[in-house]
Order: structure tokens, then C-alpha cells, then sequence
């Protein structure tokens, strides 16, 4: 239960401006005679059948149903996870998957197996509107608890209400929210810090390139001297913008190679970009996928950007979209593509030049190699503020045994540190650039380790970490975290 927002699937195809793309009547005119007499027979085959079937199959039998079973037969023969037929319902709802268009609250949620929480809220969204709020927590849906919720209840038809228990500050409340069409941004933008551009890139649609070019356009009016391409959580769109958006960094160069089913390698070109004049930092994760993929590879190869978090979905596959007779569509491989470095990453990923985990401490170590050298991190264990601008993430403020204790990964990135777990000897081990160990145990209670995250005592880092400075407000429940 990530997040409810309509994101574009990792399996959910590309689309490819640049390739051919042929109407099944184009591939029938250009076979031959003999073929066009194969293909006819063929055809007859599975008309025979199917009237054999309609006649005297004793449990009866429906037309559309033998049809559609026959299309997905033929689908499912391939074993390619990303090739789908869409009736002419289902790709309306592709469509709309690939605008990143979907009926909802506005909500990005989090759940940790414990608890259901919203870490986002979308800017003038139906939850912003009734009053929720970042970091509540959702009791009840509909008079469900959570903890018997087997399916979304988040999504249904625009105009329908959902009732939320919420919990905050300790005080329950019941919320009545109404949802309605939602248009999520596909591109976002803010100045940070020292004048760090952070834009965030949820999808490539149609119109991504765009709003790109648009967001860059107010990042560098606004005195833009770095970029952290945030490029977590996305599963890809069309690829024909993750190019036209790849030409805002490169100049001439290669974004990528690909080879359709004869096996050439045909290299994907940038002849006429603009050079970006200012250093990039891109976030991922496992759910950056396709397209952004593409993007990262590019940027990287071109030694344009330091990769940042975890290894990549691994989806190194492009998919065309077949209009159909019926108004469905045929979303079918059509090449595969590769690294400018001509790196096949296919069901592998891309691995980050510098691999941290959590979305908080991938963030603050981002920040930092664009420029920011004084950090302050703030929050609980739902949410996160960096420099006074919220972020997705958490500082993972734990009160156990009259201590304060925060989230491992966000201190170790904090004092620009490596973070590792001995398991054997069940303790954290911080260590340093200049490669001196700090260790904190589980059993002096130093660290503590449950929800599969582990904490450590705000107190005995502070001993073996003294630029630390911290502070709790009580009253709030909010830990503040900083390095001097």
C-alpha cells in the first residue's frame, strides 16, 4: 500500500515516437500471395473452432469471451510481461494511467505493516480541502480498520465520499472526504537551500517535456546553480518525452541504443540540445523503471549526473501502441534499448553511484552533493522537513525508555557517513569517510532495531558524533536534526 496515486506501472509500456509503428493491415499488404493464402487458412482454423465450440459445447459458450481468450492465448504465448491487449474499456484507463489522470482524495500513503499514514497531500487536492493533513494517521476506512482492508478503498467514482478515522496529535477525528478526477502533476519543481533546484519527475506523459522545459525555464530565473532530479517512484510514460526532456541536458551525444527484432543496434542521437551548465544529482529507486530508466542512463553515461539511492526496476523493453479495430489497443514490444555505455540492464537495474537506502537519507545525501552544507532534517516518524521544505520521508522519531532515538539511516547521512548492520553481533556500525567505525548495540539499548529499520540513541551518537545537535519538542512530538 505505497501510495494510491495513479502512477504509470512499471509494466505499463512506452511508447516510442521514433520507431515504426505498423496497423496489422500494413503487415498483412506486405506478405506475399502464398503468405495472405496461409494466413487465410489459419484464420478459418480458429473460425472452425470457435463455431465447434458456439454449437455444441455443452456448458455453452460466449462469443466475446472465446475472443478475448484467443487474443490472450496469443499474448500470453510470447512470455513477455509487458505486451497486453486492451479492450476498448481497458485502454481508456491505459490512457488515463499514462496522463497520470485517476479518481481519488489526493494522497500519498504509507504503510508500514503497523500503521496507515498519508505522507503527502496533493496542493488543492479533495483531502487537502477536508482538512487532512501530512502525517495523520488512518484508523478506519469506511468504518474498516486497516488491519481488514484486503483491497484499494482509497480509489472509486468521482463523486463518492469516503469516511476517515484519523488520528492526530494523540486525538481521534472523523473526516468526510469526496472524490473527484485528479490530474497529478507529472512534473514539479522548488529552489532549496542554496539555490538547489529539486524538480520531481512522477511520469512521462504526453505533455511531460513540456512542463519540463517549463519548470526548468523558473528554476534557473530563480538563480538555479544545482539540480537534484528526483526520479523515485516513477514507472515510465512515453518515451519520445523522456528524450525531448534528455535534450534538455545534452547538447549532441547518445541517449541510448536499440534494436528491434533483426538485432541491430541503432543509436538514438541528440544533435540539437541544450547543455545543462550546472551539476545533477537523479534519485532512484526499485520503482524507477522504463522511461526514467532511460533518463538515468543517459544523464549518467553522458557524465551529466551522479546517481543517488537504489538499483532500478530493471525494464530495459519498449512497447508500441497498436490501435485496433474494435477501439483496443495492442501494447506490443518492439525493441529493446541499451546505455549510451550499451549496458543491457534488462531485468538487472541500474545500480546508483552512490547506494542509500531510505527515502529520507537518499534526499539529505542528495542535498548535500549539490551544495547543501548545513542540513536541518525535522519531523516524527511520519514526516520529513528539510531546510523548512517538506519532502517525502521521515526522521524516525522513536521515544522508548526515557530516550529519544532517530532513524540510523538519516544520522549516518547526516554526518556524510556509511551505515552497515551486524547481524551476528546485533549492532549499527557508522563509519566515517576517513573510515573509522563507530558501533552502537542492540543490547546497551545505544540502538534499536524493529519494523525491519533500525534507530539509534539520540544521546550516545551525540557522544561519538558531537557536531551533532538535536532537540525535541515535546509539545509537538517534533525531533529536530542538524550538523554544525
Amino acid at each position: 500500500m505505497r501510495s494510491f496515486k495513479k502512477l504509470t506501472a512499471a509494466a505499463a509500456g512506452s511508447c516510442l515516437a521514433l520507431s515504426l509503428m505498423l496497423s496489422p493491415a500494413a503487415f498483412a499488404a506486405e506478405g506475399s500471395s502464398e503468405t495472405a493464402s496461409q494466413t487465410s487458412s489459419e484464420t478459418e482454423l480458429i473460425n472452425e473452432v470457435m463455431q465447434y465450440i458456439e454449437n455444441y459445447n455443452l456448458t455453452g459458450a460466449d462469443r466475446d469471451a472465446l475472443i478475448r481468450a484467443a487474443i490472450d492465448g496469443m499474448v500470453n504465448s510470447l512470455d513477455d510481461p509487458y505486451t497486453q491487449y486492451f479492450s476498448s474499456e481497458e485502454s481508456k484507463e491505459l490512457q488515463n494511467q499514462l496522463a497520470l489522470d485517476y479518481v481519488g482524495i489526493g494522497v500519498q500513503l504509507v504503510y508500514t505493516g503497523n500503521e496507515l499514514y498519508i505522507e503527502q497531500i496533493m496542493p488543492g487536492s479533495p483531502a487537502e480541502s477536508a482538512g487532512l493533513k501530512r502525517g495523520d494517521t488512518i484508523l478506519k476506512i469506511n468504518g474498516v480498520k486497516i488491519s481488514e482492508i484486503k483491497s484499494d478503498p482509497i480509489s472509486g467514482e468521482a463523486g463518492t465520499k469516503l469516511t476517515l478515522l484519523i488520528q492526530r496529535g494523540g486525538v481521534a477525528k472523523t473526516y468526510t472526504v469526496k472524490r473527484s478526477e485528479i490530474n497529478y502533476p507529472s512534473v514539479t519543481g522548488k529552489i532549496v537551500g542554496p539555490k538547489i533546484a529539486y524538480i520531481s519527475l512522477n511520469g512521462f506523459t504526453e505533455d511531460s517535456d513540456e512542463e519540463f522545459a517549463a519548470v526548468l525555464k523558473n528554476m534557473r530565473a530563480a538563480g538555479m546553480k544545482s539540480m537534484v532530479l528526483d526520479l523515485r517512484n516513477n514507472g515510465g510514460g512515453y518515451m519520445d518525452s523522456a528524450y525531448n526532456i534528455a535534450s534538455q541536458f545534452i547538447d549532441k551525444g547518445i541517449m541510448m541504443y536499440t534494436a528491434d527484432n533483426t538485432g541491430e543496434l541503432t543509436p538514438v542521437t541528440i544533435t540539437d540540445g541544450a547543455k545543462m551548465d550546472v551539476p545533477v544529482v537523479i534519485l532512484t529507486n526499485e520503482y524507477t523503471a522504463s522511461a526514467s530508466e532511460a533518463l538515468t542512463g543517459a544523464l549518467h553515461d553522458n557524465h551529466l549526473a551522479t546517481v543517488v539511492g537504489t538499483k532500478t526496476f530493471g525494464k530495459a523493453r519498449i512497447q508500441s501502441l497498436l490501435d485496433l479495430s474494435d477501439g483496443g489497443l495492442l501494447k506490443l514490444t518492439t525493441e529493446r534499448y541499451l546505455t549510451p555505455s550499451k549496458a543491457d540492464f534488462n531485468h538487472i537495474g541500474l545500480s546508483p553511484d552512490i547506494e542509500v537506502k531510505g527515502e529520507a537519507a537518499q534526499i539529505i545525501t542528495a542535498l548535500q552533493l549539490a551544495g547543501m552544507n548545513s542540513i536541518e532534517a525535522a519531523g516524527d516518524n511520519h514526516i520529513l522537513d528539510v531546510g523548512g521544505t517538506a519532502f517525502a520521508g521521515n526522521v524516525g522519531l522513536v521515544k522508548q525508555g526515557g530516550k529519544i532515538y532517530a532513524s540510523a539511516r538519516v544520522l549516518s547521512a547526516l554526518v556524510e557517513s556509511d551505515l552497515s548492520w551486524d547481524a551476528k553481533n546485533k549492532k549499527v556500525i557508522v563509519t566515517t569517510g576517513s573510515g573509522k567505525a563507530f558501533s552502537f548495540t542492540i543490547s546497551s539499548k545505544e540502538a534499536l532495531s524493529q519494523y525491519g529499520e533500525t534507530f539509534i540513541a539520540l544521546d550516545a551518537f551525540k557522544k561519538k558524533f558531537p557536531s551533532l545537535v538535536w532537540r525535541y519538542n515535546q509539545t509537538q512530538n517534533r525531533l529536530t536534526l542538524s550538523v554544525k
